[in-house]
């Protein structure tokens, strides 16, 4: 399986996991996102059938969304929604962005163990946020380069710790 971004040619197989997938089903927003967020939007390519698909985009400054991910029942549970949220990850690193966040239906248990295993973090829940009226769960993951992980391996440095003399200070009391 390779991962590739979205081509005009996939549409059609995009379309199909898209309503296969979500009962609320849109394909003008698809070739939107091709027109306009090209470089986020991707398709898993399994022995020359798209088998699966991840769009998003900048949201702001410091962040990226994902709009949509969906694969193919036959294969789900095989780590193909892993790589996709991988290689959406690792655009929005290159953008030097900070966050990622996406919305999953308070009913997806599947997806919600996907996105914790992925470090997402559940956020706050959006009531009705469904044309359907069932709730949203927003999710958040930390994906800039500077957390904690990389400052502590900065600092376990002996090259770079820096020992201050002690000052003195005179209390004015």
């Amino acid at each position: 399986m390779i991962v590739r971004y979205f081509e005009p040619h996939d549409f059609e197989e995009v379309m199909q996991i898209e309503s296969e997938a979500f009962e609320e089903h849109n394909p003008f927003i698809y070739m939107n996102f091709y027109e306009m967020n090209n470089d986020c939007f991707l398709v898993a390519d399994y022995n020359g059938n798209i088998t699966a698909f991840v769009a998003g985009y900048q949201m702001s400054e410091n962040e990226g969304r994902i709009f949509s991910l969906a694969v193919k029942e036959d294969y789900r549970g095989i780590g193909i929604g892993t790589k996709l949220l991988e290689a959406i990850t690792d655009i929005f690193k290159k953008k030097a962005l900070r966050y990622a966040s996406l919305e999953v239906r308070l009913s997806n248990n599947r997806a919600q163990g996907l996105y914790r295993k992925m470090d997402f973090i559940p956020c706050w829940i959006e009531h009705g946020y469904y044309s359907d009226g069932e709730d949203g769960i927003i999710m958040k993951k930390i994906i800039s380069p500077y957390t904690k992980t990389t400052v502590e391996k900065v600092l376990s440095k002996q090259s770079r710790r820096v020992k201050w003399p002690a000052l003195k200070v005179n209390s004015i009391f």
